[in-house]
């Protein structure tokens, strides 16, 4: 008698942890959270990154040392090729002075409303100079609309925001 109320209470805790197990999955407690990620790579003489223009859209950003040139590319959705470009000189946003500037870049993200009518893309590119100090923070000018129609974006950077984090400048040997 023992034994059998012992099987009874096994299979009746076998099937609520069962059951418990199937509610979770069905509800979507199995599934795992979505991560979105950007990347940033740099050389001597140029820095890559990339950031998150719209909600499923990333821009492909180059920075070249030598000329001061910043530059991104977004791929279209519709044909794979690129479809929008956008540039600035960055060496007129620096005062630091340093013969052989030396840039660090980073994006990341902001959901700026759009100022003076024009649309901000959902991703900032950062750009420090290593012996000034100074750093500036750029927005692409991004209509989402024209890229779900495939036509193509030119513009330049929008220049944001400026400021210095250091208070002695270093020189260039």
């Amino acid at each position: 008698m023992v034994q059998r109320i012992l099987n009874h209470a096994a299979v009746l805790v076998l099937g609520l942890f069962m059951g418990a197990v199937l509610t979770a999955a069905w509800v979507g407690l199995g599934q795992g959270t979505q991560v979105q990620a950007t990347a940033t790579h740099g050389e001597s003489n140029f820095a890559i990154a990339t950031g998150f223009v719209d909600d499923s859209v990333e821009a492909f950003y180059f920075l070249d040392f030598l000329t001061g040139d910043l530059r991104a590319a977004v791929v279209s959705r519709r044909n794979g090729e690129f479809v929008a470009l956008f540039e600035r000189n960055i060496q007129q946003d620096f005062s630091g002075g340093a013969k052989n500037p030396k840039y660090l870049m980073v994006t990341g993200m902001a959901h700026i409303p759009p100022g003076r009518g024009q649309k901000i893309g959902n991703s900032l590119i950062y750009i420090a100079e290593a012996a000034s100090g100074e750093v500036a923070a750029y927005a692409l000018p991004w209509n989402s609309s024209l890229h779900a129609k495939g036509q193509a974006q030119r513009g330049e950077f929008i220049p944001l925001a400026k400021g210095s984090f250091r208070t002695t400048f270093v020189r260039d040997e």
